[in-house]
Formats: C-alpha cells, structure tokens, sequence
C-alpha cells in the first residue's frame, strides 16, 4: 500500500502526520479530523484502519476488490461511499475506483486505478482553511467534485472527434478503420453512462437524504456535483446519438453515391449502344445490304452515331446523369 498523506487537522490547519493504526480521539467538534489518503491497500493493511476506525467489514471486503458501481452504504454512523474514476488510454476510457469511509471525525480515501492523485485536491483545501474547518463532509463533497470534474476532459475530447468523424462522412465514404472506430466509441459511450447513473443517485442521496456526518448546510454542494454529472450524462447521450446518425447518414451517401456511379454506367451504356449496334449490323457480312456500295455510307454511318450519341449525350447532361 502507499500511504498518500494521512494528517491530523484541526481548525482547518494541519497539525501532525498520523499511522494507519493509530487511533486518534477527536473532539466532538466538526472541525477536528483526520484525512487519511491510501493507494492499493491489501487486505491486511485495510484492516488495521479497520481495527483503528471501526470500519464495517463488508465495507472494507468492496475498497479491497475495488469492482463497485457507485454507491452509497450506510453503517451506523458512518458511511461508505464508492466513486469511479475515469481516464483515457490509448483511445480507450478506463476506470478506477475511489472508496471513501466517512466519519464524524475522519475521512480515509482508497484509490485504485486511479490517474490523478489527490494531492492537488488536498493543497486546494489547505489553502483555504475556514473551507476545511468545515468538517469532513466539506471534504468528501470536494473529492466527489474532483472525482466527476476528471469526466469532462474525457467527453470533450471525444465529441471533438466525433464532430470531426461528421464532417468526413460528408467529404469521403467511411473506411473499415472509420466504422469500427465508431462502434468502439459507441460502446465505450454505453460503458460510460453505466457508471454516470449510479454517480448520479449518489450525488442524489446526499442532496435529498439525511445521512449521518452530512449537515444540512452541505447538501446544496453536492447539488452541484450531481449537476454537474447530469451534465456529462446529457452530453454522453447526444454522443451516441450523434454516432447513430453519422454511421445512417454515411450509409444514406453510400447509396446516394452508388445510385449517381450507377445511372452514369447506365447512360454511357446506352450512348456505346449505337455505336456497337450500328457496328454490329455491318459486321454481319451478309451480301444483299445494298447500302454497302454507296460511296458516302461510311461518312453518312459515322455522322448518324456521332449526332445519335450527341443527342443522347445532351439528353443525359439535362437529367443530371453524367
């Protein structure tokens, strides 16, 4: 396991660094807590918080496997909240799990697969202490607010892509690359709002519910964050909504496509039909055509195809053929 920070604040204020095991006696006093930030704990390691913070097993059993959609457990007086992370790799999301215990006078953190530390985070909040002081529930809406925020970038990027796979479509026919491309963006798009709907009810709870170490003063804060992931949800759905229309509208030019290629084979068929029908009927050798002998007879053939062919040229351009 790494140990991220794991501090002792009071009054907004760091005053010490504090062990895994050790028990620390806060008075009653929101203000007063211990934040505890881990990484990849095992099993044993988890459970000396456990011994430390009364933390539930079952709760402690899911921040060890750390394959939770999110949710939100209430155990006595204490709560066990799990948030995914999320970030890109190689064109592809990937995601993480932060569990976080909460109590009235500590919050403890545990990350997995998770790209961005809290380390920022943790600095933000220590640079305005009348915002720490507030008590861990302060925090854990700031984490959960870092937490979703990470999802932004993400959708972003893709709807620049996206928007720049619509305007192909319109220039070029979709390739194999472009097509598999898009099936895997609507997957990954399907996998996200997964876990965006349990992140919502989550936000949701602690707005709507009254849940221990949660004052009625913070709810209003996570009515931002559950805003704020409604907002990643609704931009996930025109996503997928515009990967549908892109993949039927590039299907809709194909065959437009297809049908112009066609009507233009059709037309010049029909053209190189006079000629080689004219060019058929002489080439059948027979001896009773009299109009073999006429002096002019090739001129007066060649003229009739060239003025059929014009006609039927220009017929052609006027419906828009060739």
């Amino acid at each position: 396991m790494t140990v991220i920070a794991a501090y002792l604040y009071r009054n907004g204020a760091r005053v010490r660094s504090v062990s895994i095991d050790e028990r620390i006696d806060c008075a009653h006093d929101k203000s007063e807590f211990v934040w505890i930030g881990v990484a990849d704990p095992t099993l044993a390691e988890m459970q000396a918080l456990q011994r430390a913070y009364d933390l539930h097993p079952l709760a402690v059993e899911d921040a060890v496997k750390a394959n939770q959609l999110p949710k939100v457990d209430l155990y006595g007086d204490q709560l066990f909240v799990v948030a995914r992370t999320a970030h890109v790799e190689d064109d592809s999301i990937c995601y993480g799990e932060t569990a976080i215990f909460v109590g009235h006078s500590h919050i403890i953190t545990v990350r997995h697969d998770s790209s961005r530390a809290h380390l920022a985070l943790r600095q933000d909040l220590e640079a305005v202490p009348a915002r720490l002081a507030q008590g861990v529930d302060y925090v854990l809406h700031a984490i959960l607010d870092f937490v979703v925020d990470g999802y932004l970038p993400i959708i972003e990027g893709i709807e620049e892509e996206v928007l720049a796979m619509e305007q192909h479509t319109i220039d070029t026919f979709l390739g194999h690359d472009d097509i598999t491309r898009i099936f895997n963006l609507r997957r990954q798009l399907l996998r996200f709002q997964r876990i965006l709907t349990p992140m919502h009810e989550v936000a949701t709870k602690f707005v709507k519910q009254e849940l221990p170490c949660i004052d009625a003063e913070a709810r209003p804060y996570f009515s931002d964050v559950r805003d704020h992931v409604r907002r990643v949800q609704t931009m996930v759905e025109d996503l997928r909504e515009i990967l549908a229309s892109v993949f039927e509208f590039s299907n809709l030019l194909e065959q437009q496509r297809t049908g112009v290629i066609t009507r233009q084979l059709a037309a010049w068929a029909a053209i190189l039909a006079v000629p080689t029908a004219i060019a058929g009927i002489y080439g059948m050798n027979f001896e009773n055509m009299p109009e073999l002998r006429t002096r002019y007879g090739y001129f007066v053939v060649l003229g009739v195809i060239s003025i059929v062919c014009a006609l039927l040229y220009v017929r052609f351009r006027k419906l828009k053929w060739l």
